[in-house]
């Protein structure tokens, strides 16, 4: 009788020994081969799925009628520039989503506030700088470059207002020991390259 209790208690530590070791095994090799997905995840280059939209001059200006809805830049307390490129006070802004282009005070493709470089002192200035028509080329480089390195950011902009938005936003490369900006001036870039300071480090 004690035989059969005693086979019965080893049947049951070989079969529960089986189940782990097998189930340890199994955790090591999808262990192993998540790490390598995501090793090799960095090779995978980002791929639009859409076409890019630019717009012409003429199609920014087309859009200048009552009936036209604009996205805006949503976030600005005083200044909101809209996807035409116009840049007006909130109070200048239609129920559409547009700049109020009638007034004189309405500016579009303004870059008043930006320095060559294509750095801007604001925000609203930079995307409106930024939508001009002239600046396809220099963004089509950017684009092209965040392609390469897997910028996921811009290269998920599906148009030039997207890109502009992204781009003027303030990154990385806008600060210095992550605290302070390069060049508080002019913070918010589109083109190439990073604000430079005026101030020279010890």
């Amino acid at each position: 009788m004690w035989y059969a209790a005693l086979f019965r208690f080893l049947r049951r530590r070989i079969i529960l020994g089986l189940i782990l070791t097998l189930s340890l095994c199994y955790c090591i090799f999808s262990y192993i081969g998540k790490s390598d997905f995501l090793d090799n995840d960095d090779e995978v280059p980002v791929r639009r799925t859409q076409p890019f939209i630019w717009r012409t001059l003429q199609e920014h200006n087309s859009t200048n009628d009552v009936a036209a809805t604009c996205r805006n830049s949503v976030q600005g307390r005083v200044l909101m520039v809209d996807d035409r490129g116009f840049l007006c006070t909130r109070s200048e802004l239609l129920s559409s989503g547009c700049c109020n282009s009638e007034l004189q005070t309405v500016i579009q493709y303004t870059c008043e506030t930006c320095n060559p470089k294509q750095c801007c002192g604001i925000y609203e200035y930079c995307v409106s700088c930024c939508l001009h028509p002239d600046k396809k080329e220099l963004l089509e480089a950017i684009l092209k470059k965040a392609t390469e390195q897997n910028n996921i950011l811009l290269a998920s902009a599906s148009d030039h207002f997207e890109l502009c938005l992204a781009k003027c936003r303030t990154n990385s490369q806008s600060v210095v020991h992550e605290n302070s900006y390069r060049d508080p001036s002019a913070k918010h870039c589109f083109g190439e390259t990073v604000p430079i300071p005026n101030y020279v480090e010890t």
